[in-house]
């Protein structure tokens, strides 16, 4: 750990005897000295672009693009969740938001809809003409938090107490963030990056910039880490560089959590920015062509299985028109497809018989009454990277 000044900050002793420990406190943003762009750096910004603009692209191609976006932004939540230790897939957040099995971790899946609603209102916020300040971190925290086990942790407010990460007190943390005494000038600062002070710097870099400071102030008792995830997303979208919130970077976050932990402490440590920012932008660049790739792939099944369906003369339209609803909201029961589809609760049954016949969807509860069904391969291609993390 560093001992003084240094271009990431300064530690500063609180307290004294046994009890002694130091805390860190952030240097302003933009770092100083500048990012230096190195030719390497340069090529997983130009990458990290190249990849966000296709993504962003494809959503011209989409039939509509709603029925990614609802999928979309779950997937991101499952993933930021899992990361901070829910158990949670994306089929059990689907299931769970239908009331729909048995089984589902109720506890875990609360904490992804809080994700998922907390993204959902913060997007909702900045369409609407709100800039993305401190106000609307607070509102999004508390969304985030309410009625989980961050729940009595003043949710919606910033901390007036000192937090650390690993150990079992200050003392013998891995990471403590700055005091509250400090962390209310340390988010003026980042505030004030946010609406500009960044100049020229390319979104991309200020964001990975955001993301690492954001998660060094820690300003919550709870819920730091999904909320600085969050931040990645409303910045790409305010400023124009994604349409929709398409790109989940919380899957490069969780497939090499020991390094993305340890790029923010070497940035903390040692000022390696640039070092942070490359991790950062190859995520970007990854995730951007994964989720692209997987669009497409959505994009060729939801075509296979119209044409199939197209071929069966009798009750093709009333078929097409119960797939369009498995489109939109891939878990589904008897009674929602039916007034999905706008058709009579027998007919609705009938059809979803059917589709399952065909391999389209899956029936999963096993019961003779209030049966749910999902598309089963549009589900798998979704789940791709949702699995949870062993304990």
């Amino acid at each position: 750990m560093l001992d003084a000044s240094t271009r990431a900050g300064r530690l500063i002793r609180q307290q004294s005897g046994p009890g002694a420990y130091q805390a860190f406190v952030p240097a302003p943003l933009p770092p100083d000295p500048p990012v230096q762009f190195s030719p390497k750096l340069q090529a997983a910004l130009e990458r990290a672009v190249l990849a966000l603009g296709r993504l962003d692209g494809i959503t011209v191609l989409l039939p509509d693009p709603g029925l990614f976006i609802y999928t979309y932004v779950r997937k991101e939540a499952v993933l930021s969740s899992q990361i901070e230790g829910t158990q949670s897939s994306l089929s059990d957040l689907l299931l769970f938001e239908n009331e729909a099995a048995p089984g589902v971790p109720a506890s875990d899946a609360q904490e992804v809809d809080n994700y998922r609603a907390a993204m959902e209102h913060g997007l909702r916020r900045l369409h609407e003409g709100f800039p993305l300040s401190l106000r609307l971190i607070r509102e999004i925290h508390e969304i985030l938090v309410r009625g989980t086990r961050g729940s009595n942790k003043t949710p919606g407010e910033f901390r007036t107490s000192q937090n650390w990460i690993g150990g079992s007190r200050p003392g013998d943390a891995a990471f403590v963030p700055p005091p509250p005494h400090e962390m209310m000038s340390a988010l003026d600062n980042l505030e004030k990056f946010l609406h500009g002070a960044g100049g020229e710097m390319p979104l991309l870099m200020r964001a990975g910039l955001v993301h690492a400071q954001f998660e060094t102030i820690h300003p919550f008792l709870d819920g730091n880490g999904r909320l600085g995830r969050l931040l990645i997303t409303f910045m790409l979208c305010a400023e124009g560089a994604l349409s929709q919130p398409l790109l989940y970077l919380s899957l490069h976050f969780k497939t090499h959590r020991s390094r993305y932990y340890e790029a923010l402490q070497r940035v903390r440590t040692h000022g390696e920015w640039e070092e942070w920012l490359l991790f950062f932008l190859d995520g970007v660049a990854d995730v951007a062509g994964q989720a692209t790739e997987t669009a497409r792939r959505i994009i060729h099944l939801f075509e296979a299985d119209r044409r199939q369906l197209e071929r069966r003369r009798a009750r093709a339209n009333i078929l097409l028109r119960v797939h369009e609803h498995m489109k939109r909201r891939p878990v589904t029961s008897i009674k929602a497809a039916s007034a999905g589809a706008d058709v009579t609760f027998p007919t609705g049954g009938e059809a979803l018989r059917t589709l399952q016949s065909l391999g389209i969807v899956k029936e999963v509860t096993g019961r003779a009454r209030n049966r749910v069904y999902t598309y089963r391969r549009y589900i798998d291609l979704l789940n791709e990277g949702t699995e949870p993390l062993p304990r």
